[in-house]
């Protein structure tokens, strides 16, 4: 070994040697053979003498000193003395997977809904543009009992090929499918995830192993998979990651004690805490329209913007979800965190990069600066049973799952405010509810009436309607747009509302992917930007557990909407003592 420890080389020179590419700097001019490597020196009959195996399979000569040898003949003698790795692999005693790495996912609770409607065909969706790697491997694990075929049977119903892209999707899917695997087990199990270790193991071939784990399960069982799958099938030469799913507790205390937890087995790098909604297309397009757009960063305070609207509205009630729902309500399930991570994106300072890091940092800084949520500004609400012509739609309490006396929310408005010099005084409403006339979710910034403004003759008394706002409309059919005051076309002069509109539909041909897909690519590839760090929780829950408790001390009752309307009429008089008009009550289009 040691003849051949100080072997000189030529500067500079990339050398393909098959599966992976040496890259010889003359930056280091001097070679060391690694202790790992096997050296295979060749017989003196063979032509290959004196040669030297280098780490990734390349076999290089022995470089001997030549007298007034020209570049060029260096660089060709050099060149002619590489010989590839895969002629070399099986005498040398190489592993040739050794430098090769590998993902597992591992779907924990793959029988469930959410695996059948958004994981699995989130993953396909990344494979069928490529975005997985060239070596992967996809688990289901679950208690029920099911065959590979089973699974892949099962997984197949929910699989769509993207509008815009349809060719070889058949040939594409039966690809996928063959990627996919089934093993049955207990959650609390360490024995069962061995026996997955030793599946994953039989896939990865030898390779560096990166594993995934989705957790997919309702959250009282959280622990006891995150303790089974990191004692018994973490990775041994690679990443192990975990995507957790919320609710992440109900309250700070039981948020912490997750935390901690889940932090006896795992570092806060490999926990990938998701919220589907800071993967949506309009939220990640939020700080690129911001701070990209130098039309809009000097308006984004106090001194221009009157009120923030944050609006989340579903037309149909907890069919299905009934049970689990009324432990939870539509503050824990909506409020405190979907609409929460896009206030923080919406009011942050501008970060020091676009590094994870640095925007959480960010977010974290204006959830702390926010003040308590007080009970007289919140709004709670429950639907009620209503029939439209021959239709009649069930109350809340009418689900078998649901206590006939529940006083669980399924509706509520808040409103919250930020104590910084950015945003001091601006009203930041919130308005979330099931069983509503229409689905949505947007953000509306209501700016302030222009001083002076001329024209206020035209606008009548009604000064809101001539506001300008601003309108990002998360789904369905995603847009922005910004409305403005202009003149109608004659010899009059009368003021219309028009809108200049970004519509993402017609703007764009490509189909926006699902929030899942890019939060999936996101966890593989290690990047946390869009998942929400153990801090930005605990000052999110810090907001709402007080209230939240008062709420269920007190037993407040709900205000009874009929299932299609608006909400509460007390959402309105919310509003309406901080001088806002919810933006969602007009009926116009952006298109």
């Amino acid at each position: 070994m040691s003849a051949f420890s100080s072997l000189h080389f030529p500067p500079s020179y990339s050398i393909n040697g098959g599966k992976n590419r040496s890259f010889i700097s003359s930056a280091s001019p001097r070679f060391s053979v690694p202790a790992k490597a096997k050296v295979f020196v060749q017989s003196p009959g063979n032509s290959h003498q004196n040669a030297v195996l280098m780490q990734d399979g390349a076999v290089a000569a022995k470089v001997s000193p030549v007298e007034k040898e020209t570049p060029v003949e260096k660089l060709k003698g050099d060149l002619l003395s590489v010989t590839s790795s895969k002629e070399w692999d099986e005498k040398a005693g190489f592993d040739i997977n050794e430098n090769e790495s590998t993902v597992s996912i591992t779907v924990v609770g793959a029988s469930g809904d959410l695996a059948k409607k958004k994981i699995f065909p989130a993953l396909f969706a990344l494979y069928y543009e490529g975005c997985l790697p060239k070596h992967f491997t996809i688990y289901g694990y679950a208690r029920s009992k099911m065959t590979d075929v089973e699974l892949r049977n099962m997984v197949s119903k929910t699989l769509t090929c993207r509008i815009d892209k349809r060719e070889n999707c058949g040939e594409k899917m039966d690809e996928f499918l063959k990627r996919c695997f089934y093993h049955s087990g207990q959650y609390d199990s360490e024995e069962n995830f061995a026996q997955l270790d030793k599946k994953l193991k039989e896939h990865e071939g030898g390779r560096v192993s990166n594993r995934l784990f989705y957790l997919s399960i309702p959250p009282n069982i959280f622990i006891n998979a995150v303790k089974c799958a990191s004692t018994s099938a973490s990775s041994g030469n690679g990443w192990t990651r975990v995507i957790v799913e919320k609710p992440f507790g109900r309250d700070s205390e039981s948020s912490a004690a997750l935390t901690t937890a889940l932090k006896q087995y795992l570092n806060e790098d490999q926990i990938f805490r998701i919220d589907h909604y800071l993967g949506k297309e309009l939220v990640e397009n939020l700080s690129v329209l911001r701070f990209s757009n130098l039309i809009f960063e000097p308006l984004w305070s106090r001194q221009f913007i009157r009120n923030v609207q944050l609006i989340f509205s579903e037309d149909f009630g907890t069919e299905g979800r009934g049970g689990y729902f009324d432990h939870y309500g539509i503050i824990r399930d909506i409020m405190q965190n979907h609409l929460l991570q896009i206030l923080a994106l919406f009011a942050m300072e501008t970060p020091v990069s676009l590094d994870a890091e640095d925007i959480r940092n960010e977010k974290v800084k204006v959830l702390r600066s926010m003040r308590p949520l007080q009970l007289e500004d919140v709004v709670i609400g429950q639907y009620k049973s209503h029939t439209k012509g021959e239709v009649t739609y069930p109350a809340y309490t009418d689900d078998k799952t649901v206590p006939k006396d529940s006083l669980t929310p399924t509706f509520a408005a808040a409103a919250l405010f930020i104590d910084n010099a950015r945003w001091d005084g601006v009203p930041f409403l919130m308005k979330a509810g099931k069983a509503l006339h229409n689905k949505r979710a947007e953000i509306r910034v209501q700016f302030r009436h222009v001083p002076g403004n001329l024209y206020n003759r035209k606008f009548g008394t009604d000064l809101d309607q001539a506001t300008n706002e601003l309108v990002i409309r998360v789904q369905p059919d995603e847009a922005i747009y910004l409305k403005i005051n202009n003149k109608v076309p004659g010899l009059g002069m009368r003021l219309d509302r028009s809108n200049l509109n970004l519509h993402y539909a017609a703007r764009y041909s490509k189909e926006i992917p699902d929030a899942y897909e890019r939060l999936l690519l996101d966890a593989i590839e290690g990047e946390r930007r869009l998942f929400i760090r153990s801090d930005e929780l605990d000052a999110a829950w810090s907001l709402f557990t007080p209230v939240l408790a008062e709420l269920e001390e007190k037993k407040i009752v709900p205000e009874y909407y009929p299932y299609g309307s608006r909400g509460p009429v007390g959402a309105h008089y919310l509003a309406a003592r901080y001088n806002v008009r919810w933006g969602d009550l007009g009926v116009e289009q952006s298109t």
